[in-house]
Formats: structure tokens, C-alpha cells, sequence
């Protein structure tokens, strides 16, 4: 009886993967761009392609206000007290540095418990205070109170060659001291689908806060303690870049996706499902950033009415919810190719849940 019970329930329900397909996602794009084919952008398009800090700036708006709705929950006041200088999760080696740029390597392998969800990352750097700066302020400019410090989390490709994704940017007062936290979670996320099992390389960047060569001068005022030569190992550890990890225990709150780890369950649930740009062949030159994202879709199945019930279809496991994703893309015009940046809709599941097949969801 017991086994007859169970297969009637088996049969009542519908098992199936929905969500946000390569077809879909490229049908949206160009939707939203207003295209009728996809844009023939080839890997010589991209050479010497040099970002407008204007569109820079409008990207990292977008990916800062899109960061702050995905966020699932805020730090606990354990993590917190973690985030206090001395309580990192992971300390950094130093690959190479110079005036504007430093390459960031830390170890990874154990730092991350299995079952566990990174909320949050932080990267933590001691700025230093200015020492005897080699040229005066012009006083015909107009002040430099800033310089822009960005993070870009980098990809090391099977040739030996590199690529890289901007992660997180801001603004740095020139000539305070002190330790600057950068969000680097999205990076966490793109190392954990693609390189777990090498090291974490994240380069640092720093750069004029407005265009000139008066701007870039002032900017190379803000050192950080990475940058300075250290004659033994205790000063090494002094200021030395930090890694801080805010994470949930998915035993407790439940997988990220929301669906049962448990084999046996069956029911409409959202789970893991991550898209790599840079390595679908119609993205790989088109998308500059990001390198790619978690999109989640809806898998299992949804139990059925008793037959000729109101006349409705089948119940199906269909997106309820879904959020829009912040990208920077190339753009054909005539024989120029430009860079823009735009949110396209509907790129996220946010929330899966069972409906008629001629009722749409809410």
C-alpha cells in the first residue's frame, strides 16, 4: 500500500529544469538592445580598447546598487568583530607592486568549509600616510583631494596569459591613512566556479580620480603598505592585504539555490546555475564585464489537481521572481566599436514556485 501510495504521488507530479537557457538569455539581449542579430564583434575589436572612465563609473553605480539587492543578509555581529584588523580569514602574498599597480595572491585551498555560502568578502589594505611627496601641488589646478583605487580579480588562462574583471572601485582620500575595505565577493564567486583549485589572484589598481596627467601624478600619493619595501618578517605581517569572508552555514539556513540537497526531494524548488561569458563563443568578445554570474534556475515538479480540475492545465515549476543584471558590452557602429553599459531584465531567478499553465504568476 505504502509503495501504491508512493507512485501515485510520483505521477501526480511533474519533474523538470526551468530557468534562464543560453536562448533565452540571448533573445533578452537583444531585445533590450533592439537588435534582430547578435552584434559581430571578433577578438580584434578588443585590442588596444580602452575604457571611458565615464562608463566605468556608470557600470560600477549599477553593480553597486545591484550588489545591495542581491545581499541575502547583512554580517552577524560575529562577523563584524572578524572584519576588526587581526581576525582575517586568509593572508595575502605580494606577486609584484609598483607605483599604480599590485598583483595579490592568496592561498586558498581548506579556507573555505564545505556547506557553506560566502556572503560576503572583503579585501582589506592599509593605506600609508604620505611621506615627503617628490613633487608640490600645482597651485593653477584644481585640487586632487582623491585617487581611484580599483580591484580587478584575475583569471589565469591555460597559455600562461591572463584576464581580468573588474570587482569593486572607489574613491580613496590622497592624504589620510589607514585600512580600506574593498567588496570582493563577486571574485570569491568566479574563483569558486572556475579555478578552486589554484590560488586567488586579485590585482589592485591605481589611478587619476578624474582624466590628466595632473590627476594621475597626484594619485600615485596613495600608497599602501604592500607597496613598501619590508626588511624582515615581522614587518611583512605589518599591513600585510587581508581577506575577510562573511559566511552562512547552509545546514542551518538552507543552500543558496533554496533547494534540498536530500536526493529524494522532488518538489519546485531554485537552484545553482552558473553562466560563464567568457566562455560561451557569442559572449566571450561581446561581454566585457562581468565575466559571468550565477543565474539560478527552477528544477523538480509541482503536484497535480485531480483531473478537469476548473479546466487548467498542468501545474508547472516556472520563475516567480526575477532581478535584473548590470553589464558592459561592446557596440558595432560602422566600422567603430564603442562600450556601453545598461541593466538587462530578467536575468536572475530570484524565486521559483508551482502555476497553472494558463495562469501566468504573479
Amino acid at each position: 500500500m505504502a509503495l501504491l501510495i508512493q507512485l501515485f504521488i510520483c505521477a501526480a507530479m511533474i519533474s523538470f529544469t526551468e530557468g534562464f537557457d543560453h536562448e533565452d538569455m540571448k533573445q533578452t539581449m537583444l531585445q533590450k538592445l533592439g537588435l534582430m542579430e547578435l552584434p559581430r564583434i571578433q577578438k580584434r575589436d578588443l585590442e588596444n580598447l580602452v575604457i571611458p572612465a565615464h562608463i566605468k563609473n556608470k557600470y560600477l553605480s549599477m553593480l553597486k546598487l545591484h550588489n545591495k539587492r542581491k545581499r541575502r543578509s547583512v554580517p552577524s555581529l560575529a562577523g563584524i568583530l572578524r572584519g576588526i584588523h587581526g581576525n582575517a580569514d586568509i593572508t595575502g602574498e605580494i606577486k609584484y607592486s609598483d607605483t599604480t599597480r599590485q598583483r595579490l595572491v592568496f592561498d586558498m585551498e581548506a579556507r573555505l568549509q564545505e556547506n557553506t555560502e560566502v556572503t560576503m568578502a572583503e579585501l582589506k589594505l592599509f593605506q600609508t600616510a604620505v611621506q615627503n611627496p617628490s613633487k608640490p601641488e600645482r597651485r593653477n589646478h584644481r585640487p586632487i583631494n582623491n585617487a581611484r583605487v580599483s580591484i580587478y580579480w584575475v583569471e589565469v588562462l591555460g597559455n600562461g596569459s591572463n584576464r581580468t574583471s573588474l570587482i569593486d572601485s572607489r574613491l580613496v582620500p590622497i592624504h589620510e591613512s589607514g585600512w580600506r575595505s574593498f567588496d570582493v565577493t563577486q571574485a570569491i564567486h568566479y574563483w569558486s566556479k572556475s579555478q578552486k583549485k589554484t590560488p586567488l589572484h586579485l590585482e589592485v589598481w591605481t589611478e587619476g580620480e578624474r582624466p590628466g596627467s595632473y590627476a594621475a601624478e597626484m594619485a600615485k600619493r596613495v600608497r599602501f603598505a604592500t607597496q613598501d619595501p619590508k626588511e624582515n618578517s615581522l614587518e611583512k605581517d605589518i599591513g600585510a592585504p587581508e581577506l575577510v569572508f562573511y559566511t552562512l552555514n547552509l545546514d542551518e539556513y538552507g543552500s543558496q539555490g533554496n533547494c534540498n540537497s536530500s536526493p529524494n526531494s522532488s518538489k519546485c524548488c531554485r537552484e545553482e546555475h552558473f553562466i560563464n561569458f567568457r566562455e560561451l563563443t557569442w559572449t566571450q568578445y561581446w561581454i566585457i564585464e562581468p565575466a559571468g554570474y550565477q543565474a539560478f534556475r527552477c528544477a523538480g515538479g509541482c503536484k497535480q489537481p485531480k483531473r478537469g480540475y476548473y479546466g487548467y492545465g498542468q501545474r508547472t515549476c516556472a520563475v516567480m521572481e526575477s532581478m535584473p543584471l548590470p553589464m558592459m558590452y561592446l557596440v558595432k557602429k560602422g566600422d567603430y566599436t564603442e562600450i556601453e553599459v545598461a541593466e538587462f531584465p530578467n536575468m536572475i531567478v530570484e524565486k521559483c514556485g508551482c502555476s497553472m499553465d494558463k495562469i501566468p504568476p504573479v
